[in-house]
């Protein structure tokens, strides 16, 4: 992978990123070596340096990930004018599909460096709060619209959204809870926090 400028270059950033992914993936984030980045891309050692060391590429592969993961939430929700098919949405797309879900591995192949690493905290920090960020806005609008009763700031209760698809991701990508159930429950908190059941609206 020589060197390059310009779109060519810019390519060669975006395979080299594929092959971060496929690397962390495979080996984990405190198993990964640089080496194992040039094999995944079919290069040497030395031509994955010229993009940046481990940890540089590593950090640029979460950030990446985190857009992909909240810009598909956010569209997702944004497809409805209905808040509650807003809600629907947004706890469908956050929920992974399995324990193979690529993406959402990789978010949680990073999260423990964060507690340790002042950089990757700032990154799920952001991470967070755009989530939160969704489910406010969602359940604001629901309780304008007339279809949610909030007897909690929408902020608190968004951030507890949050807080449970973080906790039953590791259930699901660990092979204890199915994406099915995942949905349920969310959807049982849904009906507690709101008065509202997304599974009214299926």
């Amino acid at each position: 992978m020589a060197a390059k400028k310009g779109k060519g270059g810019e390519a060669r950033r975006a395979e080299l990123g594929e092959a971060v992914q496929r690397a962390l993936l495979t080996r984990g984030l405190e198993g990964l070596r640089l080496r194992d980045i040039a094999e995944e891309a079919g290069v040497t050692p030395a031509a994955v340096l010229y993009y940046g060391d481990l940890d540089g590429l590593v950090h640029a592969t979460y950030q990446q990930a985190i857009e992909r993961y909240s810009q598909e939430r956010e569209a997702a929700a944004d497809r409805f004018a209905d808040a509650r098919d807003k809600l629907a949405a947004c706890i469908d797309n956050g929920v992974a599909g399995g324990p193979e879900d690529a993406l959402t591995r990789l978010l949680f192949e990073y999260w423990p460096r964060c507690l340790r690493d002042a950089r990757a905290a700032a990154l799920d920090s952001a991470l967070t709060e755009r989530q939160i960020a969704v489910y406010a806005g969602i359940l604001v609008l629901g309780q304008a619209q007339g279809h949610f009763t909030l007897n909690d700031p929408p902020r608190l209760l968004a951030a507890n959204f949050v807080a449970m698809e973080d906790g039953y991701q590791m259930e699901v990508l660990a092979g204890r809870r199915t994406r099915v159930e995942v949905i349920s429950a969310l959807g049982a908190y849904a009906r507690a926090a709101t008065g509202y059941d997304p599974a009214s609206r299926s």
